[in-house]
């Protein structure tokens, strides 16, 4: 009987069906085909600021050093490991391997983690030794000022979507832990999976425009 009610419990966080898929699920692709569409904006307004005929825009390897890119290379690997660490997660859900996926599921909330910090470390190390230019009022550096903000504000946007699903795995991790997560309630588990791999997909892309190109 309490497995009835944690399974109708977890149910209702999803809904009906609609068009073939939970509603909860179909909910998540809208969020996500708007949220894709915030970044769109983001990312081509940063080109249209860095293309711009005549600009003096800095060069990613001059303005973050390459031990810089370096590291934020290996902090996409470990955002790219935590989602695959999320695909184990729902792997063992099927299987009906609760324990196993909950150990995959502190992996994932592990690397979203790893990624928050060494990316507070990076807006450090940049804020205080690489951008003095940031707190001089005289120094005439436009465009650096300009790559900064636009820096600032796709990484921020970005971390707060990592930090936002930190907190997300971490109650699903929660349910799973306590039993309201049941080996039948995949829906719960992949939406989850969808808004994870989502921010994976979308950092890729803001370290090739910001960090390589």
């Amino acid at each position: 009987m309490a497995s009835q009610n944690a399974s109708l419990a977890a149910d209702s966080m999803v809904g009906e069906e609609s068009l073939g898929v939970s509603n909860g699920k179909l909910g998540m692709w809208a969020f996500l085909v708007m949220d894709a569409m915030t970044f769109a904006g983001l990312l081509a307004g940063y080109a249209r600021l860095r293309w711009t005929p005549g600009s003096d825009w800095p060069l990613p390897i001059e303005a973050f050093g390459f031990t810089g890119i370096q590291l934020t290379a290996l902090n996409t690997f470990i955002l790219i490991c935590s989602s695959v660490s999320m695909v184990h997660v729902l792997a063992e859900q099927m299987r009906g391997n609760m324990e196993r996926a909950k150990k995959w599921m502190l992996f994932t909330i592990f690397g979203g983690l790893v990624f928050l910090g060494i990316q507070g470390f990076e807006w450090t190390h940049l804020i205080m030794d690489m951008w003095p230019y940031l707190f001089d009022e005289g120094y005439e550096a436009a465009y650096s000022v300009n790559f900064a903000a636009t820096f600032f504000i796709l990484t921020g946007f970005h971390g707060l979507h990592v930090s936002v699903g930190v907190i997300y795995n971490l109650i699903i991790y929660l349910g799973l832990r306590s039993g309201k997560i049941t080996k039948d309630d995949t829906s719960v588990v992949e939406i989850a999976g969808l808004y994870w791999h989502f921010v994976d997909l979308v950092w890729i892309l803001v370290f090739t425009f910001v960090y390589l190109i």
